[in-house]
């Protein structure tokens, strides 16, 4: 799954579970019990679902994020003088960048 689409889920599921609770706390006064009991148990698997993928999407997040640091260690093993030179060209950027503040 790409990261757009992934992206694009996530914010359906968010919408999707806005709307839910949206309906349940705007219509918690006209409604009669069994349908309260109905929008609440919606809201919750609305609720149950998001955390899922939320948990699934920050697990994804952290997996991805090892993955690139095991990769730029070894990149930077494997060449250290080019690790060295990237270092000092992102330590002048920096300096320029902060002392023009």
């Amino acid at each position: 799954m790409s990261k757009e689409s992934s992206s694009e889920h996530l914010r359906a599921e968010l919408k999707n579970l806005a709307d839910t609770l949206e309906e349940v706390l705007s219509s918690s006064s006209e409604k009669s019990k069994t349908e309260l009991d109905k929008l609440r148990h919606k809201a919750q698997a609305a609720l149950n679902s998001s955390r899922e993928r939320l948990g699934d999407s920050g697990e994804r997040l952290a997996q991805t994020t090892r993955e690139a640091a095991a990769k730029a260690d070894d990149y930077v093993r494997e060449n250290p003088w080019h690790g060295v030179g990237i270092g000092a060209a992102i330590g002048v950027a920096l300096g320029i960048l902060l002392s023009r503040r």
